[in-house]
């Protein structure tokens, strides 16, 4: 790949770049590995855009390579971007939610590199947390509520048998080492899972005999759980323009798979001449999961759609 470029110029895009590299070198699971570590990110709209577009490059550039071979171009026309350099238009696709970006660099690069799986909950957690882990730090004992990503669990048996784990977060600011003693890590080994977020209510102090800070885990909780522990409300904004046209149709079909949770709903409707607040019965309490969250901002907008912590 450095080869090429060094001798013929950078790649314009994906199509330039199948077309210019050896594919029996640089074969599709390596392409694949590329697009998620964001190593393509120049030659395309967004890294779903390029996964997308990646088996019409590939069979595109083949067609290339073949019609070379042969000495002539398809006379039918098949594949027929490749047998020009110009530009060739991508089938789009809007990119990738943030989680999914991530989780591909880590998984293909060990490592997150163009931001932190906590970053898109930061605003939300602000609202529960005792404080970022880089200021956990006291001289007495208290109970703390804090939230990491999951990127170790070290777990060992007691001399009473039972298996307890030591967990350790990180949440960009610093990182932190929790016990979950026998009962609750029976009871939340699911809940902790490396590369996931959590949150931990617990007690922190200072060991007597070490100096070292230490933390205890009373209850944890992913994201969803928190959202149903901590938060008050889901609110929506409803602007008159938008409660038309199959509006209530619609919020009904996205909120009706969630109505198995606990979080009231409340609308609130401005209109021209008036304005109010409804809240929704009970039969529509939902589980404010980030799956629920996602489909609300996708038919409203992000900015009408919020999770009520006070």
């Amino acid at each position: 790949i450095i080869e090429e470029r060094q001798q013929n110029g950078p790649f314009t895009d994906l199509f330039d770049f199948c077309r210019r590299i050896d594919l029996r070198k640089v074969n599709r699971r390596l392409l694949e590995a590329m697009i998620r570590a964001g190593a393509l990110d120049e030659l395309g709209p967004n890294r779903a855009t390029l996964m997308h577009n990646l088996t019409q490059a590939i069979q595109t550039a083949d067609q290339h390579k073949k019609n070379q071979a042969a000495g002539f171009a398809d006379m039918f026309g098949f594949g027929e971007p490749c047998d020009e350099d110009g530009p060739v238009e991508f089938k789009k696709l809007p990119e990738w939610r943030d989680k999914e970006r991530l989780q591909g660099e880590k998984e293909t690069l060990g490592l997150y590199l163009t931001g932190h799986p906590i970053n898109e909950y930061e605003a939300e957690l602000s609202h529960f947390v005792t404080c970022r882990l880089a200021n956990l730090r006291g001289d007495r004992k208290q109970s703390v509520v804090i939230a990491g990503l999951v990127i170790a669990i070290r777990t060992m048996i007691s001399k009473r048998g039972d298996k307890i784990a030591f967990v350790t977060l990180d949440d960009r600011t610093g990182r932190v080492e929790t016990a979950v003693f026998a009962e609750n890590y029976q009871k939340y080994r699911d809940v902790i899972v490396k590369d996931k977020l959590i949150v931990v209510e617990g007690t922190a102090s200072i060991d007597e005999y070490s100096g070292n800070f230490k933390m205890s885990s009373d209850h944890i909780f992913d994201i969803d759980q928190a959202r149903e522990r901590f938060a008050k409300r889901l609110e929506i904004k409803v602007e008159a323009a938008r409660a038309g046209n199959g509006f209530v149709d619609s919020l009904n079909k996205t909120l009706k798979p969630f109505c198995d949770g606990g979080l009231p709903v409340q609308l609130q409707y401005v209109g021209r001449e008036a304005r109010g607040l409804i809240t929704l019965g009970d039969e529509w309490r939902v589980k404010a999961s980030d799956e629920l969250l996602h489909r609300l901002t996708e038919l409203l907008g992000k900015e009408v759609v919020n999770v009520v912590y006070q």
